[in-house]
């Protein structure tokens, strides 16, 4: 018998769903609040969870990796009054097994919930998978876990990945690891920067060429996608590889067989493809800067890297990971750290990812010389300079002075804070509607205007009672 968890506010939603999973045969908990919900999927075994979007205590999206981190590692199934397209991409993207609408009908409920069981089921009867190499892979937030699950799946085959993610945050490092992970491990792994290719000697560079070819191939040589056969073939960068060159790569990908440059015969490659890019493939699609049969091909695994300001959590043990790995480069004792200098690595949002910590970690290390300690001082000054902005941005200075004379006065207004919180309650409901209003109920482009991100923005209106059609 499963254990199903419901965590919605919605009493009869609630026990709606409680019904339906004791009519085939299970066991059900409903939590109220996303904290309850929470505690409960920590504390016991769960297989399913039902779990509302808007929440009294927050946004549901927010704690859906918590949930799928809970140690029974329980499907969580999506249900909400608020459908939005983008809240459904954010959902699958962090694990979710489906997403649903209220209201929707028992059938609807039922199927997926099935699936999910059934799933887990097959799941059990295989056998524990095999602890995954991690090599130079760091962080065990819950977006990192997501990503790392992802890694395990597409070792364990040979289809197309593509690794998406801003720059500096580790995209090679992750196609190493399906490489490292896969039956290919021990073979070649052949990385290609598209970015830095010739457009004039691409096609020799990937092909290969005969002796003879051209003005200079005064002998033949194999090109990178024959010295990946057997192994991985890894295109980082692959948004910038030339226009001219994608149909000619498009029909190596369907035959794994090309032609040399002069060449009088075809010749075959068995290769494991990976591909990496910090630009938007689709939108490059539209502008007709990438071709959509070789998008289509690419992306028949997609791994979708978070920017290091979405997992802060990680920054310690990154820290801790490359300042051992910098001081043994540079043959120095293994730095210590003060309280602040961590206080201000959080503070920072790293538009450079991993890379940039790194990179900030070094000089660091070298400004500290033979200091024991690394203190804020040692970061660079561009750094100390935004987080003290940052820091100042956060609350506005408030006056201290009072004339004599205005104490009667001020007894009679009431306390700052619940003035602010008054006021404040009153332009956000009128921004919201307004915002609402102007954009048709489209969640996206409220966002973008507002630049309120889609969990808090759904939380205030909840809050206000607003709905989108405001």
């Amino acid at each position: 018998m499963a254990h199903v968890l419901i965590i919605d506010d919605d009493e009869m939603m609630c026990e709606m769903l409680s019904t339906l999973v004791r009519q085939i045969g299970h066991s059900a908990t409903c939590a109220s609040t996303l904290q309850e919900g929470l505690t409960v999927s920590a504390s016991e075994d769960v297989d399913v969870v039902f779990l509302d979007v808007l929440m009294p205590d927050g946004s549901g999206l927010d704690v859906l990796p918590r949930i799928r981190e809970a140690p029974s590692s329980p499907e969580v199934i999506i249900i909400t009054g608020f459908g939005d397209p983008d809240g459904a991409e954010l959902a699958i993207k962090n694990g979710a097994w489906d997403y649903l609408e209220k209201p929707s009908s028992i059938k609807a409920m039922t199927l997926p919930l099935v699936r999910a069981l059934q799933y887990r089921e097959e799941k059990k009867a295989r056998k524990s998978p095999v602890v995954l190499n991690r090599e130079g892979i760091v962080g065990n937030s819950p977006s990192m876990m997501v990503c790392i699950d992802l890694v395990a799946q597409a070792a364990n085959s040979d289809v197309n990945v593509l690794i998406t993610g801003e720059t500096g945050t580790g995209k090679e490092l992750f196609a190493y690891a399906i490489h490292n992970n896969g039956p290919r491990d021990g073979k070649n792994f052949v990385v290609v920067d598209c970015a830095a290719l010739p457009e004039t000697l691409v096609e020799s560079m990937l092909f290969g060429h005969e002796k003879g070819a051209f003005t200079g191939a005064d002998r033949a040589q194999d090109g990178l996608i024959k010295q990946a056969d057997g192994g991985t073939l890894f295109l980082d960068e692959v948004g910038e590889l030339p226009l001219s060159m994608q149909s000619s790569f498009l029909r190596v990908l369907q035959e794994r067989r090309f032609r040399p440059i002069g060449g009088k015969q075809e010749i075959k490659s068995d290769f494991r493809l990976v591909v990496a890019t910090n630009r938007d493939l689709d939108r490059m699609v539209k502008e007709g800067q990438f071709r959509k049969e070789l998008l289509f091909r690419l992306r028949s695994f997609t791994i979708e890297l978070p920017p290091l300001r979405e997992h802060p959590e990680d920054i310690k043990e990154l820290v801790l990971f490359y300042t051992a790995k910098i001081c043994e480069r540079y043959g120095t004792e293994t730095k210590g750290f003060s309280p602040d200098f961590f206080e201000a690595l959080d503070a920072y949002d790293w538009p450079g990812n991993v890379r940039e910590l790194v990179n900030t970690l070094e000089r660091a290390i070298a400004a500290a010389r033979q200091d024991p300690i690394l203190f804020p001082k040692h970061l660079s000054p561009h750094i100390r300079i935004n987080v003290a902005q940052t820091s100042l941005r956060k609350e506005a200075p408030v006056g201290s002075g009072q004339r004599e004379g205005d104490v009667a006065l001020l007894k009679e207004l009431p306390h700052l804070r619940d003035f602010r919180e008054s006021a404040l309650s009153e332009v956000e409901q009128n921004y919201l509607r307004d915002l609402m209003s102007r954009t048709g109920g489209t969640i996206k482009e409220a966002c973008k205007i507002s630049g309120l991100s889609r969990p808090r923005l759904y939380a205030l209106l909840k809050k206000y009672h607003i709905n989108r059609s405001s």
